[in-house]
């Protein structure tokens, strides 16, 4: 197994882990139809709470899927996700290299 390819796994671990849950599926779905929510937005569309959301944002977040846009004391989530489906896109080019005869 070529260095690139552990790599490659090891950046995408926190984007598997952000994708794994169903919750965050949801609020994936949601910042991609209205395209920009507040947390309390995200909570009014969704069966979660404002915590469980926030918590799942700060997951999102962290896995650089969603950012935050600050307007006055407000805070906007929105989807980042380019640089993930890119890095995700080389693993499977590696996986279709290394691991498919």
């Amino acid at each position: 197994m070529s260095t690139q390819f552990e790599q490659l796994f090891r950046l995408n671990t926190l984007t598997f882990h952000a994708l794994g849950d169903t919750a965050r599926q949801d609020i994936i779905l949601l910042l991609d139809q209205h395209k920009r929510l507040s947390v309390n937005e995200i909570a009014d569309k969704s069966p979660l709470s404002r915590p469980a959301v926030s918590h799942h944002l700060k997951i999102l977040r962290d896995a650089g899927i969603v950012s935050i846009e600050k307007e006055g004391t407000k805070r906007y989530y929105f989807l980042t996700i380019e640089d993930r489906i890119d890095l995700l896109k080389q693993l499977i080019a590696e996986v279709e290299e290394h691991c498919i005869e």
